[in-house]
């Protein structure tokens, strides 16, 4: 089912979006869950994006229990979840600015993370305070929460224990059912946006491992035009074939006759089928802003990335993907000079084989059958959770996910 949001199409941004959540989108989800209560048996549970954490207090007016769903890895929830630490110790205040930037998060067994990694860290001061009070909300109506699934394997190095479920003091069960990504070539990936396909027959005409794949997903606009223009001139000089997915509002930041210039090497389309792309052998590394959703694709494809993270937690993955699991490089920059060096650097580069034997070993584990059946087996033991403590007292309840 879908509710209005109240929004224009051409106004969302965060701020319009936040707005439509907390004070549009609310009222018509109660009035749907009111309307399943009377006339279809009920509502026993409501599976809630902590993104939309304002559906939290929709089911419990409802008096609706309610599981939490991580969409990224269980280290960024970790993060979040330490915001009360990190105000206590010092190390940001609590409007969330950082206080040193030489600190260091200190979070139980992560790896190293600085203050510049959290996800509010984006804008200026009155737009990192709103982003930073976001991240609380979520925190604040989470506590509460019995269940939360986390679209997460077990990839942290800190924690390789075989039990299903952790338990983290008073917090909610967790259950990581990930990744939610399926890694066979018959999955398709749902997206709103039309797929040029004809890069899959332009891939087809490439050598094996040469091409370049670049995308950052609908992150683009935060990079804006003058960088379209330094990873363009960057590529060029590259002189590798690549696929780059660029929507055509951001095209005015090509150079002057670029097109022309890489019509022998470069393919530009709006919106890719991604995760075929990445299966096909002729992509040997991926350019890619660090979403978790990209990330493990390229992993479950066994490709290389190169990294240039923007916001949330992109910057948290960008650290496992180069210093935990060794399976990229991130750029200095988005200059041409840094592109074209970042390029090199995995492609051909001193310690590309090294990343290239990593990434193929993290694609045996998630793509194995002990990854798969850890994660069929945490969610069986959630969903016996949660009959063990609700009521379903109708064969029609139904459960509702956001």
């Amino acid at each position: 089912m879908s509710i209005p949001d109240g929004l224009d199409n051409g106004n969302c941004d965060f701020f319009s979006i936040n707005y439509s959540m907390e004070n549009v989108m609310p009222s018509h989800l109660e009035l749907e869950i009111q309307s399943l209560q009377e006339d279809q048996g009920g509502v026993c549970l409501v599976v809630v994006d902590l993104l939309a954490s304002w559906a939290i207090e929709v089911a419990a007016r409802r008096h609706v229990p309610v599981a939490g769903f991580w969409p990224a890895m269980l280290a960024t929830y970790k993060l979040i979840e330490a915001i009360p630490d990190l105000i206590r110790h010092g190390y940001i205040s609590e409007f969330g600015i950082p206080q040193n930037e030489r600190n260091k998060c200190s979070l139980p067994g992560q790896p190293s993370l600085t203050t510049r990694h959290l996800p509010w860290l984006i804008g200026n001061p009155s737009s990192q305070k709103q982003r930073f009070e976001f991240w609380l909300r979520i925190l604040e109506r989470s506590r509460n929460l019995k269940w939360l699934l986390v679209n997460s394997f077990v990839e942290e190095n800190y924690d390789n224990r075989s039990d299903s479920v952790q338990r983290l003091s008073d917090r909610p069960r967790i259950f990581r059912v990930g990744p939610l990504t399926s890694h066979t070539k018959l999955a398709k990936t749902p997206t709103f946006w039309d797929e040029d396909r004809s890069c899959l027959d332009w891939l087809d005409q490439q050598k094996k491992s040469s091409v370049v794949y670049v995308s950052f997903g609908s992150w683009v606009g935060p990079i804006g035009e003058e960088k379209v223009t330094e990873l363009a001139l960057g590529l060029e000089n590259t002189e590798s074939p690549f696929i780059w997915v660029l929507g055509s509002a951001w095209r005015d930041g090509l150079p002057d006759g670029f097109l022309d210039r890489v019509r022998d090497i470069g393919k530009i389309v709006s919106w890719a089928p991604q995760k075929e792309v990445l299966q096909h052998s002729a992509v040997g590394c991926y350019l890619t802003h660090c979403g978790w959703n990209s990330t493990v694709e390229a992993i479950q494809c066994g490709k290389r990335l190169l990294c240039y993270p923007v916001a949330g937690d992109q910057f948290v993955n960008c650290t496992y993907i180069v210093d935990v699991w060794g399976i990229g490089a991130k750029m200095n920059g988005i200059r041409k000079i840094d592109v074209e060096e970042g390029v090199k650097r995995v492609m051909t580069g001193k310690g590309s084989e090294e990343m290239e034997e990593n990434v193929m070993k993290l694609k045996g584990r998630l793509n194995g059958e002990e990854g798969c059946l850890r994660a069929v087996s945490n969610l069986t033991d959630f969903l016996d959770h949660v009959k063990k403590s609700t009521v379903v007292d109708s064969p029609n309840k139904f459960m509702l996910s956001l």
